[in-house]
């Protein structure tokens, strides 16, 4: 049998130099419209022994006969092409609205989003939550899945709606967890903190907790300078491999005004973690830098004309320009001695910390605690407000030790005397080294881009 297919090979092979020698042109057209077309020869070649004069050839030809082009059309004829589109919802629009701009044009979809009782709850007047569709050649709802995450814990919740037999709807609910990842960022600031981390695509809430990590040391409100930058690696979130929640900054460094700050996050196992610089040194504060978490100073802790009383007075607290509603929290953690109406202060809270430590939050519009209560730092307890002798909506605060008042913005610098252990020093260390080549890799993205 193999001597009548190498004799078959030969005569093939005959022919076809036969016509490369005397019809080279028309040969080599042929065979190549018959390689485009589907025909073609496979050739292997083994070696046997890596010796010339051992060398042994083999060689195969096989004919593979193409499918014919009308049945690969009718083929292709009997596939739908689904197209998948994700975006966000918006507060202020209806069902119809939100599908077509997902590129859905289905009047029984949108009826029956409009009754499914968690799509109404969950994503109706609500505005950043993620939506995803699918969708056949006719534009017609297959799938939707929409994710959100509720208000604590490590999961996020899943609505999927499918198109079932019959083009009958059926939706139900899902949780899962959510899967942290690690993401690099890095700015320089052009105009403004928050207009450098825009530009380089760091969520506003990482920017926040910069801040608050750097309070005690840098006055963002009045030291900030043109030229300022950061790099930042921070935890993201992810439902479904789409970030939907910004997670703890692990490392930072900020450059201001020439001089640089860092800072890490450490946790030791079964141990409360805090932030420290790459040297190791605490950067824990017995309290926040303020009640709110970035804001406007509009009345310092100073002598100033009484905006009501039209006379000169001490001003003993700090005023802080919000808008109503803004969130206030506690800036340690302690027991709520009183909360309640004051005089001229309006709704307000005042927190005790420890035996000597007072902090009160005045014209608040709202109140979220109650006498008596414990509190944890960082903790809601009101909504600013403009109640009481308040001429715009601000939050006054105030920062007593043992009943004498004190200027609220040096509080933050009252360290904790937080100090690694010798037992934790190489484990701090090794991530310290860790994460100064990830800074300095987000620190090369800038450098990059300005390229």
């Amino acid at each position: 049998m193999m001597n009548g297919f190498a004799a078959a090979c030969e005569r093939l092979l005959s022919r076809l130099g036969h016509a490369l020698e005397h019809h080279p042109r028309q040969a080599t057209a042929a065979i190549a419209a018959f390689l485009l077309c589907g025909g073609g020869a496979a050739f292997g070649v083994a070696t046997l022994d890596p010796s010339p004069e051992h060398i042994v050839v083999r060689q195969v030809l096989e004919e593979v006969a193409p499918l014919a082009i009308d049945a690969q059309l009718a083929a292709l004829e009997n596939h739908d092409l689904n197209l998948f589109r994700s975006d966000a919802t918006r507060a202020s629009e209806s069902v119809e609205a939100l599908l077509a701009r997902l590129g859905v044009d289905d009047a029984a979809a949108a009826s029956f989003l409009r009754r499914e009782p968690t799509f109404r709850r969950q994503l109706m007047g609500r505005s950043g939550r993620s939506v995803t569709v699918e969708t056949n050649e006719r534009r017609e709802l297959v799938k939707l899945t929409a994710r959100w995450v509720p208000d604590t814990g490590g999961s996020f919740t899943r609505l999927v709606v499918d198109r079932a037999a019959g083009g009958v709807f059926v939706s139900h609910v899902e949780t899962a967890p959510l899967v942290a990842s690690v993401r690099l960022g890095s700015a320089v600031v052009r105009t403004s903190l928050f207009g450098a981390a825009d530009d380089a695509h760091v969520p506003d809430a990482v920017v926040t907790q910069m801040v608050e990590i750097f309070s005690s040391e840098i006055d963002f409100h009045r030291d900030l300078r043109m030229g300022d930058r950061f790099d930042v690696v921070y935890e993201t979130l992810e439902a479904d491999g789409e970030p939907v929640r910004t997670g703890r900054i692990l490392s930072v460094e900020f450059i201001n005004a020439g001089t640089r700050y860092n800072a890490l996050w450490f946790q030791a196992a079964g141990r409360k973690g805090a932030y420290f610089t790459l040297d190791g040194k605490s950067l824990t504060t017995s309290y926040l830098a303020a009640p709110l978490e970035f804001s406007r100073v509009s009345s310092g802790f100073a002598t100033r004309f009484h905006p009501i009383q039209h006379q000169w007075k001490a001003h003993l607290g700090v005023d802080y320009a919000a808008r109503i509603g803004t969130p206030v929290r506690t800036v340690g953690e302690g027991t709520v001695e009183f909360a309640g109406v004051q005089n001229g202060f309006g709704n307000v809270v005042i927190v005790k910390h420890g035996n000597l430590d007072q902090t009160l939050y005045a014209h608040l519009s709202r109140v979220a605690v109650r006498a008596g209560q414990a509190v944890t730092q960082g903790q809601t307890i009101g909504s600013v407000g403009q109640t009481g002798w308040a001429t715009g909506p601000h939050l006054h605060f105030e920062f007593r030790v043992n009943g004498v008042h004190q200027n609220p913005t040096l509080m933050a610098k009252r360290a904790e005397a937080t100090t690694l252990s010798a037992e934790l020093r190489p484990d701090f260390d090794r991530l310290a080294r860790s994460m100064r080549l990830q800074l300095a890799a987000a620190a090369r993205e800038v450098q990059l881009a300005g390229n």
